[in-house]
């Protein structure tokens, strides 16, 4: 019998009970004989059944299914946020419908319309910007959702992130202290929420702190992949810096492999610091020095509000900020 098509149906026959009795099994209740569970659950194995957990949500009026947005399944940092909602989701036995963006805000507009369309519980979203687009998706959806990783200037979404102002002004003081006067921002895009009103401004507060003009020449954007790091590796070199701080761990990675392709030698005559400490880190040579954040907790407490919220429980906190440290590996001088 083909796995696919194998239904509560087919369970029931074979075990000689009721629908019922097999819905019963699956759905762990107590009420049912040690025997025939074991009989049921013996024939579940043996022609592989899958409980359809769409149909089951119809029967219950709920689907246990959370839509999760992520802008791209291959960034080290979302997964590992993906990875932190899924742990949870599966302690509150509900299932994720994992869709990727492309870092498109057409397709975050498409794809949250498909997760809508899906009849899901909740929706949590990861991305670079929430625009107005976005917004009017958030609103027509009759579920919560919780942003993670993620701000919205207008404040109207509950989310989980840390204070990315104070960490990037953390660790361009800590350039800024080992007597860099040049050092680059490099980012993504400026016009981004979180990069223009919380990153930038924490880069200069750092600077104005020790009275050193700051310099839009010594900002770079790119596109938060690692050839976008790795293309401005020749515009960094040309340029008068010593150091750069960056927002993203893949842009870091492509930035010390292109600076390192260019014959610059890292740390000696180049140091660099980057954001996100995810497992990217300590795969390039050297290994970069970073902002420590629980990226794993981040996606984890979303989705712990997101259950609360589909409960209709108020969070005690709308805007939960997580803390942030640093680790020095070798990217940056002993």
């Amino acid at each position: 019998m083909d796995k696919q098509t194998v239904t509560i149906y087919d369970v029931a026959r074979e075990a000689r009970v009721s629908m019922a009795t097999v819905s019963r099994v699956v759905n762990g209740n107590a009420n049912v004989k040690s025997e025939t569970k074991d009989k049921v659950k013996a024939v579940i194995d043996r022609l592989g059944y899958r409980p359809n957990a769409v149909a089951r949500g119809l029967a219950s009026r709920r689907t246990t299914t959370i839509g999760v947005v992520i802008p791209d399944v291959t960034n080290h940092y979302f997964a590992e946020l993906a990875r932190g909602i899924d742990d949870v989701a599966a302690m509150y036995h509900y299932q994720i419908i994992l869709a990727n963006s492309d870092e498109s805000n057409t397709k975050e507009v498409q794809v949250m319309e498909n997760l809508l369309g899906k009849q899901v519980d909740g929706i949590i979203f990861m991305g670079n910007l929430v625009n107005d687009a976005i917004r009017d998706e958030f609103k027509k959806a009759d579920v919560p959702v919780v942003l993670a990783g993620l701000l919205d200037d207008q404040d109207a979404q509950p989310s989980v992130n840390i204070a990315y102002r104070s960490a990037m002004n953390d660790i361009t003081t800590r350039l800024l202290k080992a007597g860099h006067k040049d050092i680059a921002f490099i980012t993504g895009d400026l016009n981004h929420y979180m990069n223009k009103e919380h990153r930038l401004l924490g880069y200069q507060d750092a600077l104005a702190t020790y009275d050193i003009p700051y310099d839009e020449q010594l900002v770079f954007q790119g596109n938060y992949d690692y050839q976008s790091g790795y293309e401005l590796a020749q515009s960094v070199k040309s340029s008068k810096v010593t150091a750069a701080v960056v927002a993203n761990d893949e842009m870091a990675a492509g930035l010390v492999n292109g600076l390192t392709d260019a014959n610059v030698k890292v740390p000696e005559e180049f140091e660099i610091i980057t954001s996100n400490d995810s497992k990217v880190t300590v795969i390039t040579r050297p290994q970069l020095s970073s902002v420590t954040q629980p990226i794993y907790d981040i996606g984890a407490v979303a989705m712990r509000m997101l259950t609360k919220l589909m409960n209709h429980e108020e969070p005690a906190i709308n805007n939960i900020v997580l803390p942030h440290g640093y680790i020095a590996r070798d990217s940056t001088k002993k």
